[in-house]
């Protein structure tokens, strides 16, 4: 019966090892009618999922998944499906990434396997959460972070380019998440406006890592053809190997462009033309973009990969130094794999009250592994977490504060040195 893994049938309380369920003999003190007013809101929504049947007909139809209400669609994409959802027990809304399994072949499943893998590792303000995996026998759910604000293709074509202080602070946080990618030795290989979403509070999250992947070392090759031809870097299109972190850089550069002027610098009818414009590097930005923005993208949008800025030029540059950032620019690297949820340390005593107050006991918290996606009480935690570093200003946005410069990343100046899913589009 759908939900018989959270089952719930006694006070004498004997946990399983893997799941949330609590099992034992039952005796007649458990037949009490005031035994259910006591119990806690795991017990109660683990009961109704084995026992209430308008909740096992929800579970049955998909209105349900796990500990999920699932709500309105809000996206789709190639492979997937994305649903808004709310969480049962925290009541906070998430995002459902809906994959069918049975039209995932070989190659699909590797790429899912590394979105999961690269998304495990991220813990950034400008990357989209991965709160927790939920497998049925036909599908499989990501839960990701809701943003909420829409994205960035929507944004300017329906409402037009960013201004110049809006496209700073938006550039400056995708800055910020590529540059902690690449840290990490992550490559998005599909950075496009679409993947470019908003909080509502206006907190960019870059979104979908189905592309993505992680290097084993900085010098490592690639040689597959992903994402969007609008967005891809020239050497994807000679058909020899690649530097991942400089065709994220390319993207970078068309996403800037796309910003600052509302259209796409490489515009064609046809896929051959569009290649022929992106090798030869022909676009031309408009003579009202201001001077240091233009440089910026001139030094971006370089045909030779090795002459293209690196990251610390970008965030060094003039367009950018008035934007002061509300977080560490080089976040620190992710927290320290835990063994459970009980070696968490004093400052997560919120969190772990929270735990308690909703029903998990100290037995759950050992016997559940605090990096297994794949368990309940896994997602509950990271969703949990992530709200009391929202409470903190984690999410806050960058500001704009006239010509006040840091002379650390003024001093950044001077540094020397150093694919996408959509059809072929032209913006206009």
């Amino acid at each position: 019966m759908p939900g018989s893994q959270y089952k719930v049938t006694s006070t004498k309380i004997h946990h399983s090892l893997y799941s949330l369920t609590d099992s034992s003999e039952a005796g007649p003190e458990d037949e009490e009618p005031d035994s259910l007013l006591q119990l806690t809101p795991l017990q109660k929504l683990t009961t109704d999922m084995c026992k209430n049947e308008k909740t096992i007909k929800e579970l049955i139809i998909g209105r349900r998944v796990g500990f999920y209400k699932v709500r309105g669609e809000i996206g789709s994409g190639t492979f997937s499906r994305v649903k808004m959802a709310f969480h049962a027990l925290t009541k906070d809304k998430v995002a459902l990434k809906i994959l069918d399994r049975t039209r995932m072949d070989a190659q699909a499943q590797r790429l899912l396997s590394k979105e999961i893998s690269s998304m495990e590792l991220l813990q950034h303000p400008n990357v989209v959460r991965l709160y927790e995996v939920v497998e049925t026998p036909s599908r499989l759910y990501l839960v990701l972070e809701y943003a909420g604000g829409g994205d960035l293709h929507n944004r300017i074509c329906n409402e037009g380019k960013l201004s110049d202080n809006t496209s700073k602070v938006t550039f400056a946080q995708i800055l910020s998440a590529v540059k902690y990618m690449h840290n990490l030795n992550i490559i998005h290989r599909d950075l496009k406006a679409e993947n470019i979403l908003f909080t509502c509070s206006g907190c960019v999250k870059v979104a979908d890592f189905g592309f993505s992947t992680q290097l084993s070392n900085r010098n490592m090759m690639l040689d597959t053809f992903c994402g969007s031809p609008p967005y891809a870097a020239p050497e994807l299109f000679r058909d020899e190997s690649y530097a991942g972190p400089l065709v994220d850089v390319w993207a970078m550069g068309v996403l800037l462009f796309f910003m600052v002027t509302g259209s796409m610098p490489f515009r064609a009818e046809t896929m051959g033309k569009l290649r022929r414009c992106i090798m030869g590097g022909a676009y031309s930005v408009p003579p009202w973009v201001p001077g240091p923005c233009q440089r910026l993208i001139r030094g971006i949008l370089k045909v030779a990969p090795n002459e293209r800025y690196a990251m610390d030029q970008m965030l060094g540059c003039d367009w950018l130094l008035p934007v002061e950032f509300p977080w560490s620019l080089l976040p620190p690297e992710p927290m320290q794999r835990l063994q459970s949820l009980m070696d968490l340390k004093q400052e997560d005593e919120e969190v772990l009250r929270s735990l308690e107050q909703l029903g998990f006991t100290a037995e759950h918290l050992r016997s559940n592994q605090l990096q297994d996606s794949r368990s309940p009480l896994t997602g509950v935690y990271r969703i949990l977490l992530h709200r009391r570093l929202k409470h903190r200003g984690f999410d806050s946005t960058p500001v704009v504060r006239g010509m006040v410069r840091d002379p650390k990343r003024e001093g950044l100046r001077a540094y020397r040195g150093l694919r996408h899913t959509s059809k072929l589009c032209v913006i206009s």
